[in-house]
C-alpha cells in the first residue's frame, strides 16, 4: 500500500502538556479524510519505561498518582529522556529518582506506541538488572510508594484495579518471557 499524501497538517489546540493536530489526506484511491491525532510537541525527547528486576522473577513497580484515572495505580517507573541522554542514560536515572534502584545492566527490549490511530508518542521499553540502591531526587509530587511483584502470579497482578496500564502488563509479559528463554 502507498502512504496517503498529506495535504495539509495544522495544529488546532494546544496546551502545555498535549498538541492537537489535523491532518488532511489524500489516499490513493483518491479518497479524503480529515484525522486529528495527539501530536508531539516538537521537543524531539523520547520516552522511556523501565522493567527493573531484582532477580529472574522479582519485579520493583511503582504505585503513582494518574490523573486520567484519578486513583492511584501500580505501574513501571518511566518518563522522559532529558537532552543529552541516551535511552539507557534517561532509563538509568528515571529508575534511580522514581524506585530507589539503579542498574548495572540496561537493555532496550521493545517500542511501544499507545494509540498510533491517534497518537505519535511511542515508549521505548528498557529492562535493568543487577539493581542496586541508589535514589535520585525527581520532579515527582510526593515519594512513591514500591511494591515488589513475582512475575510466575503475573495473571493475578492483572486482575488488579489498581494495576490497568496496558503498556506496563504487555512490558511484564514481554520481560516474562525473554527471561525464561534466558533460563
Amino acid at each position: 500500500m502507498s502512504m496517503p499524501k498529506i495535504n495539509r497538517k495544522e495544529v488546532v489546540a494546544e496546551t502545555a502538556l498535549f498538541r492537537v493536530e489535523q491532518l488532511q489526506l489524500t489516499f490513493a484511491n483518491g479518497e479524503q479524510r480529515t484525522y486529528e491525532r495527539l501530536g508531539n510537541r516538537g521537543t524531539g525527547r523520547k520516552a522511556v519505561m523501565i522493567v527493573p528486576m531484582l532477580d529472574q522473577h522479582q519485579v520493583v513497580m511503582i504505585k503513582e498518582y494518574a490523573a486520567g484515572t484519578e486513583n492511584y495505580q501500580l505501574t513501571l517507573p518511566k518518563g522522559l529522556v532529558e537532552v543529552g541522554e541516551t535511552v539507557l542514560e534517561g532509563a538509568n536515572r528515571e529508575l534511580k529518582e522514581e524506585a530507589g534502584y539503579g542498574a548495572q545492566q540496561l537493555r532496550t527490549i521493545s517500542e511501544f506506541t499507545l494509540s498510533p490511530n491517534y497518537m505519535s508518542h511511542s515508549m521505548s521499553v528498557v529492562l535493568a538488572q543487577e539493581l542496586y540502591p541508589e535514589s535520585l531526587p525527581g520532579d515527582e509530587p510526593e515519594p512513591m510508594e514500591k511494591e515488589i511483584i513475582d512475575l510466575r502470579n503475573l495473571y493475578q497482578l492483572i486482575q488488579r484495579d489498581d494495576f490497568t496500564e496496558a503498556r506496563a502488563i504487555a512490558a511484564l509479559y514481554l520481560v516474562r518471557d525473554i527471561l525464561q528463554q534466558e533460563l
